[in-house]
């Protein structure tokens, strides 16, 4: 304790004038060696303190770097879509019934003008059909004591709708242009759609019956990438909706086109649809992410925050508790030290000090392993690891608060110590 005297020495007055008195020697470098020389000596007791701290910064760290991550990895996946798919309707208005009312209509042709536009791929119509009190089942006769399944929806489409909206046939095939000129009725079921009326398979020939008339199933599809409401439907040629079911004009039009046409195309569609009134012609890009998928990452990433923030608190419970136990441990020191002219002020500093050493070693290293965590699964998952650099640095910084927060009342606690207590308790 040698070493102590000449630190503590506050206000030490001159041997020849006592009235001028000398600037105190216990710096801040003095007090950082005081407060970080004991936390080395119980490595033990040490690893057990930083280990919460670090749980709870590695769990923040590598939550948001997941979500960045995945939401990067959505959003990568639509653009691409948007960005090599456009759709094309016909402008509406609403009427005084609230319902919104087609202003024109796309030409039956509407195909065959687009593709012929530099940088459309192929293109290809799609129609909901209304079937009023129809329905769509396997067998012609309604049988009162089977039990009722709901109908699917019906699609009139050009032939290569499926190669638009990136499905791919399960068994059969897809109907084409002689199909659709000839009226043909033939028609493709949805995976869901097959499932529910029971057709599994089309070697066999099965028919489907539209509102009381038969269509001969000829293929069956999944995996669509946009217009997901076609895998619970029927989708039938243009020409036999026409015929059958009274389609007077087409919903919208699905083209692929090359990446980068999208700005060009915004403006050439519309007058190669309708030269006349351009305006009545609407050009999109599909629609992004959904509600649900949004959703559904919003609450996984507030539980995985939430389990974060718990296992953090946890760890600054631990630093306290730690810190309490050294404050009772070194009673007689702290009153020594006070004895020896230390400052209320600085035994606080000492401990909060130390307090908030440990608290940044623990953000430093959890931290570094929430970096480490999300560019793992990322390379494993062959995705872009992406992780605002902020975060792996506020999260160091956030260990620090904890320790600053976690050894407070300890340190109040030490300050309080008076130095004739603390060496007549020894």
């Amino acid at each position: 304790m040698r070493r102590l005297l000449p630190r503590f020495a506050r206000r030490r007055r001159h041997p020849i004038d006592d009235d001028v008195p000398r600037a105190d020697r216990f710096g801040f470098l003095d007090l950082l060696t005081e407060a970080t020389s004991d936390i080395g000596t119980r490595p033990g007791r040490l690893s057990m303190t930083v280990a919460g701290t670090v749980l709870g910064i590695a769990a923040l760290v590598a939550t948001i770097g997941f979500s960045q991550t995945a939401t990067d990895q959505i959003a990568r996946q639509f653009d691409a879509a948007s960005a090599t798919q456009i759709v094309v309707t016909p402008a509406k208005t609403s009427s005084q019934g609230g319902t919104s009312v087609a202003t024109a209509r796309l030409p039956w042709d509407a195909p065959e003008r687009v593709e012929r536009l530099a940088g459309v791929e192929a293109a290809a119509l799609s129609t909901k059909v209304d079937l009023g009190t129809g329905t769509i089942s396997a067998v012609s006769v309604d049988d009162p004591s089977a039990p009722t399944i709901v109908s699917p929806a019906l699609f009139a489409a050009s032939a290569g709708v499926l190669d638009m909206v990136g499905g791919h046939l399960v068994t059969g095939r897809s109907f084409d242009d002689g199909h659709d000129r000839r009226g043909d009725r033939v028609a493709l079921l949805g995976a869901s759609a097959a499932a529910k009326l029971g057709v599994d398979r089309v070697d066999t020939q099965p028919s489907i019956f539209i509102d009381g008339v038969a269509y001969a199933v000829i293929g069956i599809f999944d995996g669509v990438d946009t217009a997901g409401e076609l895998l619970d439907a029927a989708v039938v040629p243009n020409g036999a909706a026409r015929r059958d079911f009274g389609v007077r004009a087409p919903g919208d039009l699905r083209a692929r086109i090359a990446v980068g046409a999208g700005p060009q195309l915004r403006d050439q569609v519309p007058l190669t649809l309708s030269p006349d009134a351009p305006e009545t012609i609407v050009v999109g890009a599909p629609p992004g992410t959904s509600e649900l998928s949004t959703g559904v990452q919003s609450d996984v990433g507030f539980v995985f925050v939430l389990l974060g923030v718990v296992v953090l608190l946890a760890g600054g419970l631990g630093i306290a508790n730690v810190t309490m136990m050294s404050v009772m441990e070194r009673v007689t020191e702290i009153g020594l030290r006070r004895a020896l002219g230390a400052t209320r002020k600085q035994i606080a500093g000492q401990f909060v000090i130390e307090s908030i050493v440990i608290g940044t070693l623990g953000g430093l290293i959890g931290s570094s392993l929430g970096v480490f965590a999300v560019v793992g699964v990322s390379v494993a998952q062959q995705w872009t690891p992406v992780l605002d650099p902020l975060v792996a640095v506020g999260g160091a910084l956030l260990g620090a608060v904890v320790g600053l927060v976690a050894g407070g009342i300890p340190a109040r606690r030490a300050a309080r110590i008076e130095p004739v207590d603390a060496l007549r308790g020894s």
